[in-house]
């Protein structure tokens, strides 16, 4: 794109940062003692402390007075399913490891496919639904090999399943509405009902708001700068240079590289299932992202 060259450095070190910030997720998470809800809620308040002022200027100032009613009810919901992400996909690793939780994390783009299939009446290659086929035979394999271990790490990887579920739910809804208003807007406003939700939920369960360690609120202040700000609102940021192709294409070293760090700081090792149903995934995904890529470039601009 011609914008690139208005970037002082190659888009290529800004997608390894992003990849490199969004793998501390799962280790700043496991050096947590914290609840999962608790975890998810300050990830966010902190996220949107820095970023909120944003929704104080003229632009988005106009962009919310435009919102229909329909449009709040679907950020709501949206709202509703970033909030039982975080919830699951925190929960996750307190069952199973890294490895596998952030592998099955990457089938997130199946989910959107299929999801947008439902509900937007979107239609995909054949060649893309043998690439989902793919990667869901990897998570099979992931599933099996950790049931072999233990019945709990096989609950974390389904509590890793069901938050990739709802997340997919939230892309969709975002992409749904992303003619209404710009992604920081959306982002922003989605944050705000996660937190209500994941507010709610840690008084329903009975969890503590204070009283946490020094260690702990750094943590989720690290939560918010590192994965959150320096990872996925970088990716945003990014779409303006490159396109959603490249930065799904990026994303896939994500289990790659908190695999690594999680062998590095946590010593998880990696079992051989794993290994295989992790390549067996990557390889459905990239697969399937290749030919989303392909049937993009093949629409004639109108």
């Amino acid at each position: 794109m011609d914008e690139t060259k208005k970037l002082p450095v190659p888009p290529l070190v800004f997608l390894i940062v992003g990849v490199l910030a969004v793998s501390f997720s799962a280790i700043l998470i496991k050096w947590s003692q914290a609840p999962a809800a608790v975890l998810g809620l300050y990830r966010l308040v902190f996220t949107f402390l820095l970023l909120g002022p944003f929704l104080l200027t003229k632009e988005a100032r106009r962009e919310m007075r435009a919102l229909r009613l329909r449009t709040w009810g679907a950020i709501a919901l949206s709202g509703l399913f970033l909030g039982l992400h975080f919830i699951f996909w925190i929960g996750s690793l307190q069952y199973t490891t890294v490895a596998s939780s952030t592998i099955l994390i990457t089938l997130q783009p199946i989910f959107v496919m299929v999801i947008a299939y439902f509900t937007l009446n979107e239609r995909t290659a054949w060649q893309a639904w043998v690439g989902a086929s793919i990667a869901l035979i990897g998570s099979a394999l992931i599933g099996i090999g950790d049931f072999q271990i233990s019945g709990g790490a096989l609950w974390g990887d389904l509590l890793s399943l069901l938050g990739t579920l709802v997340v997919s739910g939230y892309l969709v809804i975002g992409q749904h509405l992303r003619g209404e208003m710009s992604s920081m807007v959306y982002s922003l406003l989605v944050y705000i009902f996660a937190i209500v939700v994941m507010f709610f939920y840690c008084l329903w369960e009975g969890y503590s708001l204070v009283g946490y360690s020094g260690k702990e609120w750094f943590l989720f202040v690290l939560l918010a700068i590192v994965p959150t700000i320096f990872g996925h609102t970088l990716f945003n940021w990014l779409l303006k240079y490159v396109n959603a192709a490249t930065i799904s294409m990026a994303i896939l070293g994500e289990p790659i590289g908190a695999s690594l760090l999680a062998y590095l700081l946590l010593g998880e090792s990696i079992s051989s299932a794993q290994w295989v149903g992790g390549a067996i995934i990557l390889s459905g995904i990239w697969l399937f992202l290749r030919t989303q890529k392909r049937a993009a470039t093949a629409v004639p601009d109108n």
